[in-house]
């Protein structure tokens, strides 16, 4: 029955596979759609009270979060994909008896999942990439994923490209899949580390740098910016600064023998953010991304964007940055460009990441749940 004015849907979202710091870009994601559904007007029948299930750790590396949202951390560690995936279909379910909806955040929903509810795919990397997952993993996901899909409500996605991604590879119904878009805080903006402090502090020196920022699995192709750096970006002075967590090609970051490369593993959103804005470039690389928020947040911090032109880079930087194919010779003179042509790339890129606020994206999320409920 829909809402009057004075009542609100309860939403029960599923954040027990965001386990903080390893799962990447889709932690941020869920993280400031819940802050921009927050932000929302006030609407006749359009009222969201969301209450977040969220892996242990999570509210504790979130704060900005518990004035948004209520959350319940489970019994259970949810580390253990078997583990989470038993609590999802008991706990969780019991949980949800009395919700309106549920959203699950993490591209799964549970056998028995209670409906209607909302899915988000994040990225469906397992079918073009299968050599960067596990058998058992592949497995899983080439299970549970369609059989999520088709019992949605609605699914959202964070890009025009995977969404035509979901609806080819599961035969899905076009109009139940919805574009949810990545946004960035307003506030981004305002923690930023001096860059003489910065510089001091990671022994950078006084020159130039380059920034990329991404957990080291293999699709975010670290191995290319390092082939790069050796064959064509040779200034002596340069410096290629990898920041993000670890993750399963490490040893190819670790193994390279080059003293201008420096490896600063997760550092803080202000050192983040303070080394992105004085970089000549921020670089990403990368062979697959279901959105790549790094591409907006370089872009609203004032870095220009050298990045790659594979799935959805291209629909997400437009014109505002550099999007090259993966060859060597297409990124050589790249960063000279980037330089000679700061002023005009970091002004588009400014108003490119307008259109990408949390604002918009907890919008265009209130608008999923709407349409799910009316069903």
């Amino acid at each position: 029955m829909p809402a009057t004015s004075h009542e609100a849907h309860e939403v029960m979202v599923n954040l027990l596979w965001c386990v903080p710091g390893k799962v990447g870009g889709s932690e941020e994601y869920l993280v400031r759609q819940l802050l921009g559904l927050a932000e929302q007007p006030e609407q006749p029948g359009r009222r969201w009270n969301a209450t977040a299930f969220v892996a242990r750790g999570l509210a504790a590396a979130h704060p900005e979060l518990s004035p948004a949202v209520r959350m319940v951390e489970p019994t259970f560690h949810s580390r253990s994909r078997a583990r989470r995936i038993i609590g999802e279909a008991t706990w969780l379910r019991r949980a949800c008896v009395d919700a309106s909806l549920v959203h699950h955040g993490g591209g799964t929903a549970p056998l028995r999942a209670r409906r209607p509810y909302v899915l988000t795919v994040h990225d469906l990397q397992f079918r073009t990439y299968p050599q960067y997952f596990s058998r058992l993993k592949r497995a899983y996901l080439s299970s549970a994923i369609p059989r999520s899909v088709h019992g949605a409500a609605i699914v959202t996605v964070p890009s025009e490209y995977v969404r035509e991604c979901v609806i080819k590879a599961y035969n899905a119904e076009p109009a139940k899949v919805m574009l949810v878009p990545h946004g960035i805080e307003p506030a981004l903006s305002a923690d930023v580390t001096p860059e003489s402090e910065l510089r001091e502090l990671y022994q950078l020196g006084e020159g130039p740098i380059v920034v990329y920022p991404a957990v080291t699995h293999p699709h975010k192709n670290h191995r290319f910016l390092l082939t790069l750096l050796a064959q064509r970006w040779t200034e002596p002075d340069l410096r290629l600064v990898l920041i993000g967590g670890v993750g399963s090609a490490e040893h190819v970051v670790a193994s390279a023998d080059d003293r201008r490369v420096l490896r600063l593993g997760r550092v803080s959103a202000g050192h983040r953010n303070g080394l992105i804005a004085m970089a000549d470039a921020m670089v990403f690389p990368s062979e697959y991304e279901g959105f790549g928020a790094p591409l907006i947040e370089a872009m609203t911090l004032g870095s220009p964007v050298i990045c790659s032109d594979a799935t959805c880079m291209p629909e997400v930087v437009g014109g505002a940055g550099l999007v090259l194919p993966l060859q060597l010779d297409a990124w050589a003179g790249a960063l000279d460009e980037a330089r000679t042509r700061r002023v005009q790339l970091v002004a588009a890129g400014r108003r490119r990441a307008l259109a990408f606020s949390s604002f918009a994206s907890g919008a265009a999320l209130a608008a999923a749940y709407s349409k799910a409920v009316a069903q």
